[in-house]
């Protein structure tokens, strides 16, 4: 069986196995492509401990970082754990090689004045403007990812209870309060905005370009940029970035870690602890600037 075969019946296996997202399986093929391409005439079965951290050695030298080394590896692993499983191999060529250490870097987050900008940098007279305040609102207000937000369709949000419904990674779902300022926002985008920029035409998604189409996820990230200028927002932003204020900003108001965690979906609570490191940054930098001793 040649190399993509082998990536394919990895990926398939997967994703009816974990309901892994299209990003983490492009992720997948992407590295896996490149490491058998690396490996010329030699199967990707037949690759050895060596035969790997020669690669790892000669993406470093190419100037990769250690995180995305870390993430080529973690492909691998998974790659290889697949198909000792199915029994094809039996030694697995990953398992003496160490992961590159990646410090725990924070996430870029907005104070509640930045995000008061943000929010209020769309101009609501016109109907486009109308659509991306309510997505901002939406997003602060929900945590979702960018994905999530631009994938929502109307059987996922109940007006009447102000929940929206999301299936996550892992086809794990949650339930999300959306809180009254956002809700208001989405049933007056709904009633108005959206109808116009929808006329005669059809279509599932909640939000919708001036086509009527869905929006992508691509396309949502630079109307957050646009507005950010706008705001006068100098921050390097990411398209996460309201999700990452949304966490940190419940912590610093007294919300308990683990609620936190559902309202993310975060399977490992470790993951989520990382917002109470930007919670203690930001409460040193208060101390350093208000305290007479700071």
């Amino acid at each position: 069986m040649n190399a993509q075969a082998l990536i394919d019946q990895f990926l398939d296996a997967v994703w009816v196995e974990q309901g892994l997202s299209k990003n983490t399986l492009s992720a997948y093929s992407s590295d896996l492509r490149i490491y058998a391409k690396w490996l010329g005439d030699k199967p990707l079965l037949e690759a050895d401990n060596g035969d790997l951290s020669r690669f790892l050695a000669s993406r470093y030298q190419a100037g990769i970082g250690n995180r995305t080394s870390a993430r080529i590896l973690s492909s691998l692993r998974r790659f290889y754990a697949y198909f000792i499983r199915e029994n094809s191999i039996s030694i697995d060529p990953t398992a003496l090689v160490e992961s590159p250490y990646i410090g725990r870097s924070l996430p870029v987050s907005l104070s509640e004045q930045d995000v008061e900008l943000l929010l209020n940098a769309p101009e609501v007279t016109n109907t486009l403007g109308f659509r991306d305040k309510t997505m901002l609102e939406m997003l602060y207000a929900t945590g979702l990812r960018v994905s999530e937000l631009v994938g929502l369709k109307f059987g996922q949000v109940s007006f009447r209870q102000g929940v929206v419904r999301i299936v996550g990674k892992g086809n794990k779902e949650r339930l999300i309060p959306v809180g009254e300022v956002a809700m208001g926002w989405l049933e007056a985008y709904v009633g108005q905005a959206r109808q116009t920029l929808m006329g005669e035409r059809q279509c599932d998604f909640l939000f919708v370009t001036k086509r009527g189409d869905g929006m992508t996820r691509q396309a949502f990230w630079h109307i957050i940029k646009r507005h950010a200028y706008t705001a006068g927002i100098s921050k390097e932003l990411s398209p996460h970035t309201l999700r990452h204020a949304f966490a940190t900003h419940l912590l610093n108001h007294g919300a308990d870690l683990r609620v936190v965690q559902l309202l993310l979906g975060h399977a490992d609570l470790s993951t989520t602890q990382i917002y109470t490191h930007i919670a203690r940054e930001r409460l040193k930098e208060l101390h350093s600037k208000f305290h007479p001793r700071g």
